[in-house]
């Protein structure tokens, strides 16, 4: 069907609809885990939605490789220097498992305290502490993985982590079923089991992408080189990209100790809103997949202007598909979120969550593409600035004002989506400036 499409549409939606189904199939393997824990208790969603939500955070520090590797990766093949990408991809991986014993100890320890500093119920904190404690032997391969795929990403290749990622989630399912309920003769593992049926994909993800490296299977060509430099030059754009992942990702856990004291069922339903969320957003991290990719490429072959004309494409396509979703949002949550619960008061809760952040897409379209865009282009410490000003001015103090003063979740709701706005301005006014152009990585 793309094939009807113009020759530069179709370049925009062969990159941006496998990364487009990945993402979403990634979220869905990481969000199975709450829809199968969910006919469990709502102690065990409340668990697994903060141990996932805790675990983002982690994630967002180590964005460092994943905006590194892609600017980096991106020029290189735009300007058709292959074996530089090459270098870079071998020293970003010795880069990221390196990186992962140290993370690994840290957040092994750290975990048992995620869940009391939320004040969570007991029932909550034992589940969750088993949950997250188990999750931390996959970060090795985890970190691997992401190196990998963002390698194939700004090369162009988006297809081969799809159809990776099909087979995972089947897979991951599958363990869900045995492990967490204790179908044919395995043990019934509840919470572990999730815990234990998400540590064995991703090893075996990441074993994949290994196999088809050293086979030549893709675009790099395989070795163990080691560039001090290079390595410098990743982490110049991926540490404020850190920095910046790692805001966004606080400032929800920020809004997670509020809500938190509105009760389980609050907790439960915010925790099952930000999945069926996540799910929506995956059309845009599929286009901001492209729209960096391409943007990295574009000013790699010294051609800035494509890079503008791509993105403006790109985000045009964006705003469609997050427009489309939102209608779904507003008008028929209790649908989705029945997917994940049968409580009653759980279903309402996250509903409400979900008309409020429904309104909220097209600016978050926004959002997804130019501040991709921008890290493309290397541009990360202008978007960390954008991102440290709106969170903090217009989402989490009015959110913690708002609370203390009116008990109100709805309110505290309003003023996390309000800085989505602010931001979406902001940022389209930068990339307008065409200041990104200037950028050396």
């Amino acid at each position: 069907m793309i094939r009807f499409f113009p020759k530069k549409h179709q370049k925009i939606l062969k990159l941006s609809l496998p990364a487009a189904v990945n993402s979403l199939l990634d979220m869905l393997q990481v969000i199975t885990d709450l829809i199968m824990v969910g006919r469990i208790s709502a102690f065990a969603v409340a668990a697994v939605g903060l141990g996932l939500q805790s675990l983002m955070f982690l994630f967002a520090i180590l964005s460092l490789l994943h905006i590194g590797t892609s600017a980096l990766l991106s020029r290189f093949v735009g300007a058709g220097q292959l074996r530089r990408a090459s270098t870079g991809l071998s020293t970003l991986l010795q880069f990221a498992l390196f990186l992962s014993l140290p993370v690994m100890g840290f957040w092994y320890f750290f975990a048992s305290n995620v869940y009391v500093w939320f004040g969570t119920a007991p029932e909550v904190v034992t589940l969750g502490e088993e949950y997250v404690q188990t999750l931390t032997w996959m970060l090795p391969f985890v970190l691997a993985k992401l190196v990998f795929v963002t390698a194939l990403n700004a090369a162009g290749d988006t297809k081969t982590p799809m159809q990776i990622k099909i087979a995972s989630i089947a897979l991951n399912v599958f363990l869900n079923y045995l492990l967490i309920f204790g179908n044919h003769g395995f043990p019934q593992l509840g919470v572990m089991g999730a815990a234990v049926g998400t540590v064995i994909v991703n090893i075996l993800e990441m074993l994949v992408y290994l196999v088809l490296y050293l086979r030549y299977k893709t675009p790099y060509i395989p070795a163990w080189h080691y560039s001090r430099s290079l390595l410098k030059r990743a982490l110049k754009v991926g540490i404020p990209a850190s920095f910046e992942r790692s805001l966004t990702f606080g400032s929800f856990m920020l809004c997670t100790v509020i809500i938190a004291q509105y009760g389980t069922e609050v907790l439960a339903g915010y925790q099952i809103g930000l999945r069926v969320e996540g799910l929506a957003f995956m059309p845009g991290v599929g286009f901001t997949i492209a729209a960096m990719a391409l943007m990295g490429q574009g000013l790699g072959a010294k051609k800035p202007e494509q890079s503008r004309e791509d993105v403006i494409l790109v985000l045009k396509y964006t705003v469609g598909f997050m427009f489309f979703l939102s209608f779904f949002m507003i008008f028929m949550p209790e649908k989705i979120v029945w997917l994940f619960t049968d409580d009653a008061q759980t279903i309402e809760e996250a509903s409400l969550y979900l008309r409020i952040v429904g309104f909220s897409q097209i600016p978050l379209a926004y959002n997804f593409v130019l501040s991709g865009a921008l890290r493309g282009a290397g541009d990360t410490k202008r978007t960390l600035k954008i991102n440290l000003v709106s969170v903090w001015l217009v989402r989490i103090i009015p959110a913690f004002v708002l609370s203390w003063y009116f008990e109100s979740i709805l309110l505290v709701y309003i003023a996390m989506i309000s800085d989505t706005f602010v931001k979406a301005t902001w940022l389209w006014r930068t990339f307008d400036k065409g200041e990104w152009q200037k950028i050396k990585v």
